[in-house]
């Protein structure tokens, strides 16, 4: 599958639920696929809007892409998992709530333009520790964004200071599209999923049907 047929895929459906490009900052109207971004808990991927259960997402996922094309090998890259969602999707007054930033990344060893299988090379630790998801049992499921984001030449120098605390209360409220500008970050890939407690049932944003 070409890059254009997954750009097409991910564009329509975080159009369904809400997150097409220009509907945030954080994704812009600009924004063009230019790797595709794998995820992956435990043996399950991630794929536009998965439906994942808490359970499900206790351990920080792995993470591959594929060099994008005319990057030379020492580009490198930042990812960041956060929540729009956060308390509740009715009212998201702490969004975006920052469960997972890593910087430094280099992509898998695969060829430019396709879905990489090797996990991709972790240079530093991360700037924010994973978290996993916690929607409740009676609430509606969140829409979760992983973003990948290339990095300045030269990659960024950064320390868990720069992005602030990760106790809970700290990772509330995350100013991302801010930071993004603030380290010249370049959006480059998105995969999303949905995430609910391990008791929901119901219908889920974007979907016709109950789960």
């Amino acid at each position: 599958m070409s890059l254009d047929t997954y750009s097409q895929q991910l564009v329509s459906t975080l159009s369904k639920v809400g997150l097409a490009p220009g509907s945030i900052p954080l994704i812009p109207s600009t924004f063009k696929l230019s790797t595709i971004l794998g995820i992956k808990f435990g043996d399950r991927p991630v794929t536009y809007g998965d439906i994942f259960r808490v359970s499900e997402c206790k351990v920080a996922p792995t993470i591959s892409f594929a060099p994008e094309e005319g990057k030379d090998a020492s580009t490198s890259y930042t990812i960041m998992l956060v929540d729009p969602d956060a308390p509740t999707p009715e009212e998201p007054k702490f969004a975006f709530w920052r469960h997972w930033v890593v910087s430094g990344l280099q992509p898998s060893k695969a060829e430019t333009g396709s879905v990489a299988t090797e996990q991709a090379v972790a240079t530093k630790p991360p700037l924010t520790e994973y978290l996993g998801i916690g929607p409740k049992d009676e609430g509606t499921p969140h829409r979760y964004l992983f973003l990948l984001f290339r990095e300045p030449a030269g990659g960024l120098s950064l320390s868990k200071a720069d992005i602030g605390g990760e106790e809970f209360v700290d990772r509330r409220s995350f100013k991302a599209t801010e930071w993004v500008a603030k380290h010249g970050l370049e959006l480059v890939s998105v995969n999303w999923m949905l995430g609910a407690g391990d008791g929901w049932s119901g219908i889920a944003p974007g979907q016709a049907k109950e789960l």
